[in-house]
């Protein structure tokens, strides 16, 4: 039907100069004379290039540390998102390279553990500087600040993204205008996007991925959690009784809110649903949060995250000394081997210490280590950037012997 196409984000689109630019020029790739990819497929390569997005494939979906090895983990989850982005944006006309950027790069700004993860370090960060920490803005500061590729040169520089691939990161968080998504007119520095729908994302594409977002784990997380034994087949039939139009297992989900979704929208009134599927997946929503989400096997994680996480950031902070951190912390090798070594590695990268070496960096300097709360920063970016597997490795070698 391809109902959308004349708004979709090609050139000749009013935004279009907006969409594609970035902080700074990116060089030009070696390809002959004419270029063989787009600019929101340079994106997508360059963000599936990226150790960031590696890391997410041992990031807790829902589920932390699960011995099966069937159940999904952030980086199965954003290539969910991914499939429904371009199954909407194909339907609707839109630019699926630039969806399939969008959905690859949304989640990468994820702590370990989740959402619960996420939790403890905003109360962390809000405890010692004062500033929440949300995994939208985090992502952002991330693909902006912290990942690094090496260029032709073997130079290693910052990701720097299109505008529309890196608006889509904060501007998936949070539920869909019920009454209708549409974007933004407004061309916005996007470190004013500090909270989840404090604008609705520049382009129909970061929309159509907001909206896949929130589709795409409905189905799936029930089906983890039957796998996991969370919920039963009983618990499954109460809700279909109270949902008429489908089955509630994932492929009907999916494929129910996508032609529902897709048969409803127009330019005109935004990407919306019919009021009954509207209805339907608050339904799904509700049950997942009460029966899964909430449930009592999940709760003594909770507390084992947080203890994790504070004791990791006090290990760090206690090594505080201006300029001269870093070389506290290699000092703290005798007890942390494993901890030294890449935390010193990683902060000398990104700081002013007195050891920073910039040989084959183009980075700029994001931690001024005279300032504590610099620092504190620091230790919150960098435990935000590890994996299940490796914060309890961490944790481990703090409290052994």
């Amino acid at each position: 039907m391809k109902k959308f196409e004349n708004v979709a984000m090609y050139e000749g689109n009013p935004k279009w100069e907006n969409a594609i630019s970035r902080n700074e020029k990116l060089y030009d790739p070696v390809y002959g004379d004419a270029p063989m990819r787009t600019e929101f497929d340079r994106d997508y390569t360059r963000i599936i290039n990226c150790n960031a997005y590696r890391r997410l494939k041992h990031k807790t979906q829902v589920f932390f540390a699960p011995k099966n090895d069937h159940i999904c983990t952030r980086i199965e989850h954003v290539n969910l998102v991914d499939s429904i982005s371009n199954t909407i944006a194909n339907f609707l006309g839109l630019n699926s390279e630039l969806t399939s950027a969008i959905a690859v790069t949304h989640d990468i700004g994820h702590s370990p553990f989740g959402h619960q993860g996420e939790s403890i370090l905003s109360e962390i960060a809000q405890r010692e500087y004062g500033d929440k920490f949300w995994h939208g803005g985090n992502g952002l500061h991330l693909v902006d600040d912290l990942e690094l590729l090496s260029d032709l040169a073997g130079i290693k520089r910052n990701l720097n993204l299109t505008y529309a691939v890196r608006d889509g990161i904060p501007g998936h968080c949070g539920n869909p205008n019920p009454n209708g998504q549409k974007p933004r007119e407004e061309f916005i520095d996007l470190k004013e996007f500090t909270f989840s729908n404090k604008f609705a994302p520049y382009t129909w594409e970061a929309c159509v991925v907001k909206i896949a977002d929130n589709i795409s784990y409905l189905g799936r997380d029930l089906e983890d959690a039957k796998e996991m034994k969370i919920i039963t087949d009983r618990d499954i039939n109460n809700i279909d009784k109270s949902i008429e139009n489908i089955r509630v297992n994932n492929s009907s989900i999916i494929g129910y809110l996508i032609g529902d979704l897709c048969n409803n929208s127009t330019v005109a009134e935004g990407l919306r649903f019919s009021e009954e599927a509207y209805n339907t997946m608050e339904k799904i929503k509700k049950f997942n949060n009460e029966k899964i989400y909430q449930n009592e096997k999940i709760q003594p994680t909770k507390r084992y995250f947080k203890v994790v996480m504070n004791e990791i950031f006090y290990a760090l902070k206690n090594a505080y000394n201006g300029t001269a951190t870093v070389k506290n912390i290699r000092k703290m090798k005798r007890y942390y081997p494993y901890l030294s070594e890449e935390f010193s590695n990683w902060l000398e990268v990104y700081s002013n210490s007195i050891d920073r070496d910039n040989n084959n960096l183009c980075n700029k300097i994001i931690y001024d280590l005279n300032d504590i709360n610099n620092y504190s920063r620091a230790i919150i970016d960098y435990m935000s950037g590890m994996t299940d597997q490796y914060i309890v490795r961490i944790y481990n070698e703090i409290v052994s012997f």
